[in-house]
């Protein structure tokens, strides 16, 4: 799954996944996020949406991973409301978390829910790391 990171890639990451849920590995949280990656990685950000709102439960790896993922394509807002999700059901973010997050407000629109993130950010004591 790792292997199919561009686009030309996603034929070969949906075979893979096909035998992956024959095998009935899907719903498991490790899998998962490596196709929720997979996914992202390709461009096929409604799968790996889905992929993720399929989960049994989250942990801090798979939300991280989707915010990952929307960090990638410069879905500033995107990352954000799932960052605001990911708080309001009580899982705190961790270095990992902030510096994806991070890396998708690098556009002049995106300056506000910086300013915003960056609250977050020193509240959790990272400012200085």
């Amino acid at each position: 799954v790792n292997a199919c990171d561009r686009p030309a890639s996603l034929a070969i990451g949906k075979w893979v996944h096909a035998h992956i849920l024959d095998g009935g590995f899907e719903l498991e949280v490790v899998v998962g996020t490596s196709l929720l990656n997979m996914y992202g990685r390709c461009g096929n950000m409604v799968e790996a949406r889905r992929m993720f709102n399929n989960f049994p439960e989250h942990d801090l790896a798979s939300w991280n991973a989707i915010i990952s993922v929307y960090a990638q394509h410069g879905h500033c807002e995107e990352a954000f409301k799932v960052f605001q999700q990911m708080q309001q059901e009580s899982v705190k973010p961790d270095k990992i978390t902030f510096i994806e997050i991070l890396s998708s407000f690098a556009s002049p629109e995106a300056l506000s829910l910086g300013k915003l993130l960056h609250t977050h950010i020193v509240d959790r004591g990272f400012e200085s790391d």
